[in-house]
């Protein structure tokens, strides 16, 4: 169970500084500094990090609850990659630096090396903000051993792209770069578990988008009036906005309880895995039949770049595909029910491990 301070918290700083203007205003280049410093003040990007390693101390759950309200406000920021950022830096034993940072790699076939020298060599794509971050955490490898490095983003070409969002997703060239500290990384803390803990963040943030657009839809519907009524009080309409409701409680539901398995459990186990990869299955789901629903409702006005509507739509159709779409993390459950055997099958359906 998140704190509700700190959730409170979140959402006051987004209500105040995470308006349409921002958003949009991000989308051009602008960087939101004061919705950032605002942020950093109250110690939520290092929420995963404990005071011993420059972090807020709090626990899995409350980073996760407020990348629900981030996503509910569709946030321009790297909430997401910093708090995994740190997570990961932690891990480690390394202590974060201030400011945004950002994760690499953020596919699970990614590939960096680190040389004798502490230098790194390779590329990684799309990854999350990283003209924005001051620093980057990469996941690479020295010979046999996972290593985890801590590197200055100022001092690494990279090659600017953007999601569908309009979020920054840059290509980022490690070549030569020099790390400021490298630290092997535990057992357990590898590519897939980056992906695992990346996907589990994802969900959340959908969730909270999904929460936005149904708040959008059903408001927009008690507005709009055609023929001398609201539109909520056609019945297709109802129809459409009460199966939005459905999906949107469905996503709420199965993100909830993979981050409730991380807190419980980490990031190992069976357990773990099935959560997340159900998860972002389900969220991913909701995320498409929600978003036609939504702009469904809002007719052309929701098409429209002055409304509002997708800036959770497009982030939407977005995170749904970043650290494994719905395609990736289905296969990566049917293989873990298969291991298990049929006799476990109704033990996985019903006791979720």
């Amino acid at each position: 169970m998140a704190d509700t301070i700190i959730v409170d918290t979140a959402t006051r700083i987004f209500q105040d500084l995470c308006e349409a203007d921002t958003v949009n205003g991000a989308e051009k280049g602008e960087w939101p500094a004061p919705l950032w410093d605002a942020l950093a003040e109250n110690g939520l990007p290092l929420a995963w990090i404990s005071d011993e390693f420059g972090g807020a101390g709090a626990e899995i759950a409350d980073g996760f609850a407020v990348l629900r309200v981030a996503g509910r406000f569709a946030a321009p920021v790297p909430v997401a990659e910093t708090l995994i950022a740190g997570w990961l830096l932690a891990q480690a034993r390394i202590s974060a630096p201030a400011g945004p940072m950002t994760l690499a790699p953020v596919h699970a076939d990614g590939h960096i090396e680190l040389g004798g020298d502490g230098r790194l060599q390779g590329r990684a794509r799309h990854v999350p903000f990283a003209r924005n971050a001051g620093h980057l955490a990469v996941l690479c490898r020295r010979g046999s051993d996972r290593m985890v490095a801590l590197v200055a983003a100022g001092t690494i070409p990279m090659i600017h792209g953007t999601s569908l969002a309009g979020e920054p997703r840059d290509e980022v060239s490690f070549d030569g770069a020099l790390v400021q500290a490298a630290e092997p990384a535990p057992s357990g803390v590898d590519e897939a578990a980056l992906s695992l803990l990346g996907a589990a963040a994802r969900t959340q943030q959908m969730a909270g988008a999904l929460e936005r657009i149904l708040d959008q839809s059903v408001q927009f519907a008690l507005d709009r009036v055609q023929f001398g009524r609201p539109i909520a009080k056609f019945q297709a309409v109802q129809h459409n906005l009460a199966t939005l409701a459905g999906e949107v409680a469905a996503a709420g539901a199965a993100a909830d309880a993979a981050a409730e398995a991380i807190a419980a459990h980490g990031i190992a186990g069976d357990t773990v895995a099935g959560e997340v990869a159900i998860a972002k299955v389900r969220v991913g789901e909701a995320a498409g039949t929600g978003a036609a629903i939504a702009h469904q409702v809002h007719g052309a006005m929701g098409f429209t770049y002055e409304h509002s509507l997708h800036h959770a739509t497009r982030r939407l159709w977005s995170w749904r595909e970043e650290f494994g779409n719905e395609t990736v993390w289905a296969t990566r459950l049917g293989h873990l029910v298969a291991a298990q055997g049929a006799d476990r099958l109704w033990h996985f359906i019903t006791a979720g491990s």
